[in-house]
């Protein structure tokens, strides 16, 4: 959809603002099975790591809600996006989609640091997970999502 402003002072001309369509998530049930499936699927440690990350996930917040976007990616959210959690040749990623915003000092981002939104935590094959920082993580950006949605 475009939307038309009004004439600019200046120029006369109209602006227009682009907006992309947002991508449909799957169903929460039905996405919760295909990252099983996933998991299943890899039958390495990236998998298991994935495994590990979610169980975290959700203990941390139980509310969370999980669905697949960008073509199969596992997304997790209450309130908005909370984070991703891709699997890639090297490295299983958890992006927070407003990493930047949060406080981090237990120092687990590692990754996508120089943007002013996104933050990532890259995991790699034998990384321990500090369990407690990240549940720590996980609910402040649950917190964050909560209060840009009750204003």
């Amino acid at each position: 959809m475009k939307a038309a402003k009004a004439p600019t002072k200046k120029t006369g001309k109209k602006t227009v603002k682009k907006t992309t369509k947002a991508a449909k998530p799957v169903a929460s049930q039905s996405a919760s099975k295909e990252i099983d499936a996933q998991i299943k699927a890899r039958g390495d440690w990236r998998g298991d790591m994935l495994a590990r990350i979610r169980a975290i996930v959700k203990s941390a917040d139980p509310d969370m809600v999980e669905t697949l976007k960008w073509r199969g990616v596992p997304v997790f959210e209450h309130d908005g996006i909370i984070s991703t959690g891709e699997t890639y040749k090297a490295v299983v990623k958890m992006t927070f989609a407003k990493g930047a915003a949060l406080p981090d000092p237990a120092g687990l981002f590692n990754s996508s640091l120089e943007g002013n939104t996104r933050r990532a935590i890259d995991f790699h094959e034998g990384d321990k997970i500090n369990e407690k920082a990240l549940k720590a993580l996980i609910r402040a950006a649950v917190a964050l999502n909560q209060s840009k949605t009750k204003k």
